[in-house]
């Protein structure tokens, strides 16, 4: 498998620390609203990454943190009247729920900064002893200037960087570019107890700190959207090879930015939506799968027409799902033909490509095509009587596929009451018809209607869904 790695800009062979293991790390959010649809991209594309990476055998340990101290959690926590922890726990809540509903599985581990206190005060001490940090007024800061590879993932000198950044006008720093890796308390703040008195961690070094812990001083992969590049991964690998003394990451991967009907996403334009707002109107799947349409570093524009063309492109996968399910339940016995034995010989090649596909830096772009082309295929295959096995056979292998990509996990599954009750009114109807009681039999039709069930009579027998 081949991955971009933002650091040396170029597709690299992966080739994990320890053979057989990968170790990951993503940056989560800072849990003080619900997630927008921008924090989805990154959140849907490396889950897609590990499950690749556990198909193809690997054995994944995957680190995503929450960010649960922070001036916008503060800010939040004064606005709704509770304390931080009770503004971080409830969005942290809600997180899941997005998440899982987007079809995201939990990561490994999810460290929290406020539980790993004593690891981020360590850290922040090693940078200390060993003269990268210093100590003014009760703040801890990261001299900038001392660690000679600063600017190696943005690309940029130290100079170029400092003339573009909006840098703070602060007398308690040496140095203009220096950022804070500890920040003394302030009134009403909560605060933990430190060297340097009571305060609360920088954001950067949270997930130096939780990173080392969990995965160890150097990682297999580092993820995470474009804008965090600059500053806080650059930062991220100031104080961890200036702490370590050895290389943080191997890989870096960003995904690009999502744009709104063209335009960047903001409050301010009138254009900023939460991913709970946008699965109201389209769902959450048609989300995921829209995510996964185009290569996860390329720029990706949200639009009515994109959710709604998801919103068709997986129907499509649906229905060729339902009626493969249905036909390995309901078609012919008596073992593959030769001609269904010819067909599940092809699927080796679209695995191929698939596999192919998403060795070449995860361009599930590409996947879905070929997943696509084997829907195709085997939709043409199974017209007619195929057997149960065919079916079978037709949807492991779709399922493989929308496995890997994680799609097809919305499907509703009927409670065993209205099952029960549907397939006792389908065979009702199917005694009227046998007894020519046309009106008996159009009436129960209805009433399945009524009751949101659609049926369809087919030479296997009687499909039925919900709509």
């Amino acid at each position: 498998m081949k991955v971009f790695n933002s650091m040396t800009r170029k597709k690299e062979e992966f080739v994990p620390i320890t053979p057989g293991e990968v170790k990951m790390y993503c940056c989560g959010p800072t849990v003080y609203n619900f997630i927008h649809v921008g924090n989805a991209r990154p959140i849907i594309i490396f889950d897609v990454l590990r499950r690749y990476f556990e198909y193809r055998g690997y054995k994944v340990t995957f680190a995503q943190n929450f960010t649960d101290v922070d001036d916008k959690i503060i800010r939040r926590a004064n606005e709704e009247g509770i304390s931080s922890a009770e503004v971080a726990e409830k969005y942290i809540e809600e997180y899941f729920k997005d998440a899982h509903a987007l079809g995201v599985r939990n990561a490994t581990i999810h460290p929290k900064a406020t539980e790993n206190m004593d690891t981020i005060i360590e850290l922040v001490q090693a940078l200390v002893d060993k003269g990268y940090a210093y100590e003014s007024g009760g703040d801890v800061y990261y001299r900038t200037k001392k660690f000679s590879h600063y600017g190696c993932l943005s690309h940029q000198p130290l100079e170029e960087l400092e003339a573009g950044a909006r840098i703070d006008v602060n007398e308690q720093k040496e140095d203009p570019m220096d950022f804070a890796l500890w920040k003394a308390a302030k009134p009403g703040e909560p605060a933990w107890d430190s060297p340097w008195g009571q305060g609360r961690p920088g954001w950067h070094i949270e997930c130096s700190a939780m990173s080392n812990r969990y995965l160890g001083k150097t990682m297999d992969i580092h993820c995470g959207g474009q804008d965090l590049q600059f500053p806080h991964h650059e930062n991220e690998i100031a104080q961890s090879e200036a702490a370590n003394g050895c290389k943080f990451v191997n890989y870096w991967m960003h995904n690009g930015f999502l744009n709104i009907d063209n335009k960047k996403m903001s409050k301010s334009e009138g254009n900023f939506f939460t991913v709970r707002d946008a699965a109201a109107v389209y769902g959450y799947e048609p989300i995921r799968f829209f995510m996964l349409s185009a290569h996860y570093r390329s720029p990706l524009n949200y639009s009515k027409e994109s959710l709604e063309q998801a919103q068709a492109a997986l129907q499509r996968l649906y229905t060729a799902a339902e009626n493969l399910e249905f036909l390995s339940k309901n078609g012919r016995e008596g073992g593959l033909t030769a001609d269904e034995t010819a067909v599940v010989n092809t699927f080796d090649g679209y695995r191929q490509r698939f596999d192919e596909a998403m060795d070449d830096d995860l361009n599930t772009a590409d996947a879905i095509g070929v997943l696509f082309e084997l829907v195709r295929a085997v939709n043409t295959a199974v017209e007619g009587a195929p057997t149960k096995e065919f079916a079978a056979a037709c949807l492991a292998m779709v399922k493989e596929f929308t496995d890997v990509l994680g799609l097809l996990y919305q499907k509703q599954e009927a409670d065993g009451e209205l099952e029960a009750k549907v397939e006792a009114l389908i065979a009702d109807r199917a005694a009227a018809k046998k007894a020519k009681n046309y009106t008996e039999a159009d009436r129960i039709r209805d009433e399945l209607k009524a009751m949101g069930i659609e049926i369809m009579d087919t030479p296997q027998g009687v499909k039925w869904k919900k709509v």
